[in-house]
């Protein structure tokens, strides 16, 4: 169950972002059409500081994200922080709720056109992170899922290096988008959310199942 919902996310993100399947607004009615912007139009960009992998304590004061998270730790969406730091506030960038982050550096250029929505409020952000702040009108969690899974290809070839890959702000500004409006992005991004919800259930069920599994091995052969 887990695998075909996952296959049916991934079909479904294709249709959405390739615009054969299309929302209707809460009347019924179409949305407007999808806008050619480039990312640069829509967005800010920052760069994460700080925050090597010494400064990740337990029981820290601050919440903190780095880098290398985004590719072992979070999907498409961050409501939960993982990480905790003593690392100065004044030293560090503090992301706002709605941003969306891709890493700065990485292994593979397909690799580093990994994406995050951080739905959380006063979080450090390390460095080697490339930070979009979206104007008011546009949604991270949109953007998360259609820079990761639909554009991800667009954002591999902007990236630059051999051993180690950099992916720059003043490149990705030139990243060509179509956009829906606000409403459409909203209903897009919460249909994808729940199918995340409905997958992350499923694994619930798994790691229950192997536990209880693990468990009635050691009863029957102890």
């Amino acid at each position: 169950q887990k695998e075909s919902l996952t296959l049916y996310k991934k079909g479904m993100m294709q249709k959405i972002f390739s615009q054969t399947v299309r929302f209707k607004d809460n009347r019924g009615k179409n949305f407007p059409d999808w806008e050619e912007k480039k990312l640069g139009e829509v967005a800010t960009f920052l760069k994460g500081a700080g925050i090597s992998k010494e400064d990740v304590v337990e029981g820290g004061k601050n919440k903190c994200i780095r880098y290398g998270e985004l590719y072992t730790e979070y999907g498409e969406i961050i409501t939960e922080v993982k990480s905790k730091t003593d690392f100065p506030v004044s030293e560090a960038l503090v992301g706002e709720r709605n941003d969306v982050l891709i890493p700065s550096s990485g292994e593979t250029a397909l690799d580093i056109a990994t994406t995050s929505c951080l739905k959380v409020d006063n979080v450090l952000l390390g460095g080697d992170l490339n930070v979009i702040r979206l104007q008011k009108d546009q949604s991270g969690e949109f953007f998360a899922y259609y820079l990761k899974n639909f554009l991800n290809k667009k954002i591999a070839k902007l990236a630059q290096g051999n051993s180690v890959v950099h992916l720059y702000a003043s490149h990705l500004k030139t990243l060509k988008l179509l956009l829906p409006s606000l409403p459409e992005q909203q209903k897009i991004a919460d249909f994808l959310t729940f199918i995340d919800k409905l997958v992350e259930s499923k694994q619930q069920q798994i790691t229950e199942a192997e536990q209880w599994k693990k468990g009635l091995m050691q009863g029957l052969f102890v």
